[in-house]
């Protein structure tokens, strides 16, 4: 379950028009810190990836399955899985629950590190081309100069 306030600051980044990856990118931050505190682990970067963005979903944000190019069948099914779970709320199962996270808790924490992440983000990187790394790039400088322009206003911090 996510926490209240991830959820909110999910919800402050809708608020601002930004996009349902951005607003994911707070429950994927969440994740990477779980791990990082020993709260669950994960076998990979990926998985711990993997599971924020499962959160996000099922939290009601509107993140569309990966491409068909890029990820397997299965994942695309646990994608839609999640938005349909998103649509009607259960009650969780309390013996399900524990199982899961004594299960995660087993699994290393190295996936978390600094370095794991940079590993994992090069690698993502490389697999794009350099005309897509660029733009993205030249996005993010126009995204912190109207940040940096914003004022007061932008520097209302994060946590």
């Amino acid at each position: 379950m996510p926490e209240r306030e991830t959820i909110d600051r999910a919800r402050e980044d809708a608020a601002e028009g930004k996009s349902p990856s951005t607003q994911a990118g707070e429950f994927v931050r969440e994740e990477i810190e779980h791990v990082r505190h020993g709260k669950h682990g994960a076998r990979s970067p990926r998985q711990a990836i993997a599971i924020g963005l499962s959160k996000a979903r099922r939290a009601g944000i509107k993140l569309p399955p990966p491409k068909k190019s890029a990820t397997s069948e299965s994942t695309r099914r646990k994608a839609r899985q999640d938005e349909a779970a998103a649509a009607r709320p259960r009650r969780r199962s309390r013996k399900r629950s524990r199982a899961t996270s004594r299960a995660l808790k087993r699994e290393s924490r190295q996936s978390a590190s600094s370095a794991a992440l940079a590993r994992q983000a090069r690698s993502a990187a490389s697999r794009r081309s350099r005309a897509n790394r660029s733009e993205a790039a030249k996005k993010a400088a126009r995204t912190r100069k109207r940040r940096r322009a914003g004022g007061a206003r932008a520097r209302k911090s994060r946590r």
